[in-house]
């Protein structure tokens, strides 16, 4: 599953700049041009991530900043200020805020990634993570491989996709819509059904060598991976 990155920035070039790297890099990319904005956007769909133009219109950065800092749902969302304000005095107040990382303009982009990285390693290590295990089930997201049991299991890019989900979140419950929009997409249209063919083809792949079903069904809810 691809890392959600929100890059919340209202100078259009740096904007479209950072997420056509971010993407090349591996990263799921939403913008947002200005702090009130980056709050609905928080609001619909919380990113694994957030990097945060201090300089914003309506709401500035650091309002954003605090404000996320101050609800239960935000408040261990990672975020990384982006500012031309380079000031020791900006900084200390940029990170007693709540920032986890603060990268001065202008920037090597190769530095934000490693930041970007290194915040997620930190802070949530499931998605930063290039294996991860669950159960006798090994997911490789450099090599697009999963071994369970020391057999290869050959998987369709949906089926990866939704394993790796469920495996950052092992044994919670996800129903079909979240599934839906964790792994296709919110701007994608799909019937919920197409859920459960994927997790028909996921589990059919991953019993190949008669191993248990590491996939339980709870009725009326959806779907947990359990660690077998």
């Amino acid at each position: 599953m691809q890392p959600h990155v929100l890059v919340v920035e209202d100078e259009d070039a740096l904007s479209e700049l950072l997420q056509y790297n971010l993407k090349k890099e591996g990263f799921r990319v939403s913008l947002a041009a200005d702090g009130e904005e980056a709050m609905m956007l928080v609001e619909e769909r919380q990113p694994d991530v957030v990097v945060l133009d201090w300089m914003l219109p309506k709401i500035s950065g650091i309002e954003v900043c605090r404000r996320l800092r101050s609800r239960h749902e935000t408040r261990n969302l990672p975020i990384i200020m982006l500012t031309a304000r380079g000031e020791e005095a900006d900084r200390i107040r940029g990170l007693d805020t709540g920032a986890d990382d603060y990268i001065v303009k202008p920037f090597l982009m190769k530095e934000l990634f490693a930041r970007v990285r290194a915040v997620l390693r930190r802070i949530r290590p499931g998605l930063a993570e290039d294996t991860v295990n669950v159960g006798d089930i090994t997911i490789d997201r450099v090599a697009h491989r999963v071994v369970r049991a020391e057999t290869e299991i050959h998987l369709g890019p949906t089926e990866f996709r939704l394993l790796d989900y469920l495996m950052q979140h092992p044994g919670r419950v996800f129903s079909r819509e979240q599934l839906l929009d964790a792994v296709w997409g919110s701007d994608v249209y799909v019937e919920a059904r197409t859920v459960d063919v994927h997790i028909g083809r996921l589990r059919k792949a991953l019993s190949i060598g008669g191993e248990l079903d590491p996939i339980r069904t709870v009725r009326s809810a959806g779907y947990a991976l359990n660690a077998v």
